[in-house]
């Protein structure tokens, strides 16, 4: 018997989780800027489900296919929170959690925030990030991506948003802090503390807000890592995300 299985979800796109007719703690795992079609959030979704979740590989990205990342532009978050509520209707699912990394966690920040000031039904039950900004960051267009120092390389430009939301992005304008002390649910934050792509002062700054508005969020530096975890580091980074999971997730 398979121990992880694919569940299309109409609307939403793939599933995988444990055989059985659940209900599964539920995640809804938010790529980078590496686009939906680069199999990262895959992998990270089926990591997942051989630990007993079901998660939700949720594409978000303008375009792109298994060559090319496509865009960070004008993406309308309302999808999101909408994809969000129709989790949390599913048969299959208890709790829902979203997870995210890079661009992704700066979505999944974002999303939350304005769920908890809008008061839109179908908020997150836990949140869990790794190396998140604490601000709204520009556009990401990725035919025009070039490491720094490339000849081709530009600064973002702050014309063009990453985000709409109720079809404006006016209030989404980049080096906006991301408010997510508004949300009072369990908060997993991560970063490694040589991150060359975003600072680990990103989190840092994020932890600080959280501690003075009464939050409590469950921080982890990894000494020495990049933007993402590897090799040893990223065993323990799933085994502490994992262990969040389950611990806010699955049903007492």
């Amino acid at each position: 018997m398979l121990q992880v299985v694919n569940r299309p979800l109409s609307g939403l796109g793939q599933s995988y989780g444990p055989p059985g007719d659940g209900p599964f703690p539920t995640v809804m795992v938010l790529h980078g800027s590496e686009g939906a079609w680069s199999g990262y959030s895959y992998l990270t979704a089926a990591i997942l489900a051989a630990h007993g979740f079901l998660a939700v590989p949720f594409g978000y990205s303008v375009g792109g296919d298994v060559w090319n990342a496509g865009d960070i532009r004008d993406v309308a978050l309302d999808r999101t929170a909408e994809a969000l509520a129709e989790l949390h209707a599913l048969p299959l699912s208890s709790k829902v959690g979203l997870y995210g990394i890079s661009r992704g966690a700066e979505h999944a920040l974002l999303i939350t925030t304005l769920m908890v000031r809008d008061g839109v039904p179908g908020l997150p039950d836990a949140v869990a990030v790794h190396a998140a900004p604490d601000v709204i960051c520009g556009a990401f267009i990725g035919a025009s991506c070039r490491d720094s120092g490339d000849p081709g390389w530009r600064a973002w430009d702050p014309a063009e948003r990453a985000w709409t939301w109720r079809g404006s992005s006016d209030a989404l304008l980049p080096t906006t802090p991301i408010e997510i002390e508004r949300y009072g649910g369990p908060l997993f934050l991560s970063h490694g503390t040589r991150d060359a792509m975003w600072s680990v002062a990103m989190t840092q700054r994020l932890e600080a807000r959280l501690l003075k508005a009464g939050r409590t969020p469950e921080v982890h530096l990894l000494a020495g890592q990049d933007h993402s975890p590897h090799g040893a580091d990223e065993n323990e980074h799933h085994r502490r995300l994992i262990t969040f999971l389950r611990r806010t997730l699955e049903a007492t």
